[in-house]
């Protein structure tokens, strides 16, 4: 079996840096290709090196100078901007494409690697967010596979495997994040540094915020609808605060299957990379020191995000997208210390009572749809650039 070629988006992140774990401990299986990065170039450098990349790229170009001296005696090509990241996922000698980018960026790599028919381990759910309809139909025109990284919709897709029956419904687990014990009258208060200490998962900020908040998990919702073709009324979410259930599926004679685990993002990037077959890992789950697996409701009025994800899932169109581009720039002023942990909601509730709401958008469309999703936010939290 031929090594497969990965282009890695986003590689010094959290899903990056562990997808290079499961390189390093199946060299014989993998190769990497080319590694991208945001602004982080120091360490870009380092893994460029390690792996005997062909070419790197750098998002931010203010960083592109640093990063080429710091390579000038390898031949590892060095590239900088948004539109290298899209040209070195789509190149001839890439097998498979791991999106492990950061919200509204990894969306159009991941359509011009579909359009070369790339095998595509996608971790970067705004792609399917922003763009279900049209990414999953380029996909099946293309023949391009899209495996779910993340833990969730991995859980589901190892569910269905070998199922022929329909299902009744998708259940999604919800650790309810770093503010699942805080009374909801607390949440005003709440700074940066509370909400990022998430209880069982290591992630990056963003997405760590966007646990706390519920918006990723509303993010999950859409994503599955697009994932598995099922309607928001089959997709449903359980609070499991110990997150060893990644989630369930139940069919319709009423049994329900469960992917279990350790909160650890290893497996589902693995299961990803070599399906249909298995990683051989170190990584054994003690049901002695778990117990106790609990299940509640989700609190809807303390988690606002959760419905509103919903409400865009049946609106369809770029409603999405806008929810997506104002929870950015909300996110990044909460991490700033620019706005209150609260107005990362209030933000999303602006923007979609402002924006402008396109039914059938195409690529053009949902690109101007992101940028005025972010004006509005801008303009709500009364912040620039």
């Amino acid at each position: 079996m031929e090594r497969q070629r990965i282009a890695l988006l986003g590689s010094t992140g959290s899903i990056g840096e562990q997808t290079l774990d499961i390189v390093r401990e199946n060299s014989n299986l993998f190769e990497i290709v080319t590694l991208t990065a945001h602004s982080n170039w120091k360490r870009l450098a380092a893994q460029a090196v390690e792996f005997n990349a062909d070419s790197v790229v750098i998002a931010d170009e203010r960083y592109y100078t640093p990063l080429k001296e710091s390579l000038a005696d390898t031949d590892i090509k060095v590239y900088a901007g948004q539109s290298a990241v899209a040209q070195v996922a789509a190149e001839q000698n890439v097998d498979v494409v791991v999106n492990a980018l950061v919200g509204y960026a990894g969306l159009i790599p991941t359509v011009e690697a579909i359009k070369r028919s790339k095998k595509i381990a996608l971790a970067n759910k705004e792609t399917l967010v922003v763009g279900g309809e049209t990414v999953m139909k380029l996909a099946e025109q293309y023949r391009s596979p899209i495996l779910p990284i993340d833990s969730e919709h991995s859980a589901i897709f190892q569910c269905l495997i070998g199922e022929r029956s329909p299902l009744r419904r998708l259940i999604i687990t919800c650790s309810g994040g770093s503010l699942r014990d805080l009374p909801i009258e607390a949440l005003k208060d709440v700074t940066p540094e509370q909400a990022l200490k998430h209880p069982q998962w290591t992630m990056g900020a963003k997405i760590t915020i966007d646990s706390s908040t519920l918006v990723n998990k509303g993010f999950e919702v859409i994503e599955a609808k697009w994932l598995f073709g099922l309607d928001a009324d089959k997709i449903s979410v359980i609070q499991h605060p110990q997150s060893v259930v990644h989630s369930m599926v139940e069919f319709e004679d009423g049994a329900i299957k469960a992917q279990l685990g350790t909160p650890d993002m290893h497996m589902p990037i693995s299961f990803a990379l070599m399906y249909p077959n298995r990683a051989v890992r170190d990584e054994h789950f003690s049901f002695a020191d778990n117990p106790t697996l609990t299940f509640e409701e989700v609190n809807r009025i303390k988690y606002p995000a959760l419905d509103i994800a919903y409400d865009v899932l049946r609106r369809g169109g770029t409603a999405a997208c806008t929810m997506n581009g104002s929870n950015e720039v909300a996110v990044a002023a909460f991490l700033a210390h620019k706005c209150g942990y609260l107005d990362i909601v209030r933000s999303i509730e602006y923007a979609l009572e402002h924006a402008q709401f396109i039914s059938n958008p195409t690529l053009e469309d949902y690109a101007a749809a992101d940028i005025e999703s972010r004006r509005l936010a801008q303009q709500y939290l009364k912040i620039t650039e």
